[in-house]
């Protein structure tokens, strides 16, 4: 009897440093000086979709119903959209689709923000936290200023202070350790920064010998007029975000790393764009399809949440577009034809918090895309449980790619858990599956991913969109 090699027995996943050539390696390195790029440029859903906007267009990208059009896109509220390039097959024997989110966690203003505080002689902004934060981790740190005001006339203000070297940034002021005694160090750690103590120092200024009340608050009131023509009741139809004022950066000795905000998760997003419109073929047999979605920090609800009727109202308009039936029944029918990568990020192992994953069944750096066949919290509550059917086609197509891959859970068994957009699209009717970007950090103003990894899922989802 013939003797069989050991590791063909055996799963092991690859390293990429280990086992990619010398010029895939030197691709990898040079693929993650443009995704620098568009994390500092997109901090926020629309600045995402603005930054995509530009991209499409260069690429002869049209609106949705453009006659004759094959590389089709549709924007909705400014939040979500989704762009696709037509194959030859009729779209109802289905798509590739590549799903990711675009908003990540942050901390909002308030529709009245702000106020005078008396104790300090200072005016501030209130805040509200948006997803799933650890809130000690923003205060005394540098924060600029995103978002959007629209005047009582409906025009639209789009502001953005504090990236820029000149530009004044904002702070959230922590307590000194001298006092923080009582105060915060006999309290959990959850507990120790309260939301309702998040608030932005916003000015200090007055007009000498002004006796009014609220002196300082209405001096700030009056620079807003005086520099962005508001009020404060424009506060009230407004979008201002507060995101980390650094700079996304090459990190680490070897500098095989990428540091910065919102990697989940735009790393995906940006794997999934560069995917459509790098190199692939004019008309494809199966019709590709990217979608980015907003509110998955926040549970996907809302009219630009995954929850939502868009994704089906752009297949349906697409199959409208390529003069196919588009009844209620043929879009049902097209989605149970479809197969779709939920690109997301899962948590790769961090070396000083070892002890919260399974290394077994945990996603490391350096060795690739992350499969997950299921997400959720416990006992696989609130997830998409991929069937092993499609995960062995997914696997295939890396593997005939030669793509860098493995796969991972998002910790040990009841340690914690989250959930994706994956179950909400399942609920279409497609084979779905979670596939993106270890991250360690997740979540943090900070956040870190290796370069490989990168590199390896644009591959993936690059083949995956031309699988047939």
């Amino acid at each position: 009897m013939k003797k069989t090699k050991q590791e063909k027995l055996t799963y092991e996943p690859r390293n990429f440093w280990k086992e990619a050539t010398p010029e895939e390696q030197k691709k990898a390195m040079a693929y993650a000086i443009p995704y620098i790029e568009f994390l500092n440029k997109a901090k926020t859903e629309r600045e995402t979709i603005a930054y995509t906007l530009d991209i499409l267009k260069n690429n002869k990208f049209s609106p949705i119903g453009k006659k004759g059009s094959r590389k089709v896109y549709s924007v909705f509220r400014n939040k979500t959209m989704a762009m696709a390039v037509i194959g030859s097959e009729p779209i109802s024997k289905g798509f590739n689709m590549i799903a990711a989110h675009i908003d990540s966690p942050r901390v909002d203003l308030k529709q009245n923000p702000l106020y005078e505080d008396n104790n300090s002689a200072l005016s501030c902004m209130r805040t509200h936290y948006y997803g799933g934060i650890k809130k000690y981790q923003w205060v005394s740190t540098p924060l600029a200023l995103h978002g959007v005001i629209i005047k009582k006339d409906g025009s639209v203000l789009n502001i953005c202070l504090g990236e820029k070297e000149d530009e004044p940034v904002f702070v959230i002021p922590d307590l000194l350790p001298h006092l923080a005694g009582k105060e915060q160090y006999t309290k959990k750690l959850d507990e120790a920064i309260e939301a309702g103590k998040m608030n932005l120092v916003f000015s200090g200024m007055q007009e000498p010998g002004n006796e009014e009340k609220e002196a300082i608050k209405n001096y700030a009131l009056r620079q807003l007029h005086e520099k962005y023509g508001i009020t404060e009741a424009d506060f009230q139809s407004a979008e201002l975000q507060l995101v980390p004022a650094f700079k996304a950066r090459h990190s680490g000795f070897d500098n095989s790393f990428v540091i910065g905000y919102g990697q989940d998760d735009r790393i995906c997003a940006y794997n999934a764009l560069m995917a459509l419109i790098n190199n692939l073929p004019d008309k494809p047999k199966r019709t590709m399809v990217v979608y980015f979605s907003d509110k998955e920090e926040v549970g996907s609800q809302g009219n630009t949440g995954a929850q939502s009727i868009f994704i089906q109202d752009f297949i349906s308009d697409l199959l409208a577009h390529n003069n196919e039936d588009n009844s209620s029944a043929n879009l049902r029918k097209t989605f149970i034809n479809s197969q779709i990568l939920s690109a997301d990020v899962t948590a790769a192992i961090d070396p000083n918090y070892p002890n919260v994953h399974e290394k077994q069944n945990a996603v490391i750096f350096n060795y690739g895309i992350g499969i997950s066949k299921f997400t959720g919290r416990g006992g696989k509550y609130s997830c998409n449980d991929a069937n092993a059917e499609f995960i062995a086609k997914v696997i295939r197509i890396f593997n005939q790619a030669g793509v860098f891959w493995q796969s991972g859970e998002l910790g040990k068994v009841d340690e914690g858990g989250g959930g994706t957009i994956a179950y909400f699209l399942s609920n279409l009717g497609a084979e779905v599956l979670d596939c993106g970007v270890g991250l360690m950090g997740m979540h943090s103003l900070y956040e870190l991913c290796s370069k490989a990894d990168l590199y390896s899922t644009y591959l993936g989802y690059k083949a995956f969109l031309q699988a047939d």
